[in-house]
């Protein structure tokens, strides 16, 4: 018996291995941001400018869905500008005009998701 007991003490000095479960939105975003810096390219002017680009040539209409994106933020009928290929941190896929495309989030969120998930993109 004092045996597991020994072996127990060592357990609880353990560090997790896959940390702390985020507790909200919020902090999710931010270890998403530490852990994946190409996600900071979203917040430059840069990426503002080609989305406003897309927004104004393609009438803020979804080009898969043909659904008018005037939602706010996390509506359905939101803006998304998408990556056709998953850019996965490479600068030259991520700014590649040619490799984006207006979506809805509903789109974005449900088919496209799918896709990738499955490898088809």
């Amino acid at each position: 018996m004092a045996r597991l007991k020994s072996v127990g003490s060592r357990l609880g000095t353990m560090s997790p291995r896959l940390g702390a479960a985020p507790r909200n939105e919020a902090e999710r975003s931010r270890q998403r941001d530490a852990t994946h810096p190409s996600r900071g390219w979203y917040k430059l002017a840069r990426w503002e400018r080609i989305r406003q680009k897309f927004l104004k040539r393609y009438k803020w209409e979804c080009q898969k869905t043909g659904v008018l994106l005037i939602g706010k933020r996390h509506a359905p009928n939101s803006p998304i500008l998408d990556h056709i290929i998953p850019h996965r941190g490479d600068p030259g896929l991520f700014w590649d005009e040619d490799n984006l495309q207006l979506v809805s989030k509903a789109y974005h969120d449900s088919t496209k998701q799918s896709m990738e998930r499955r490898g088809l993109v």
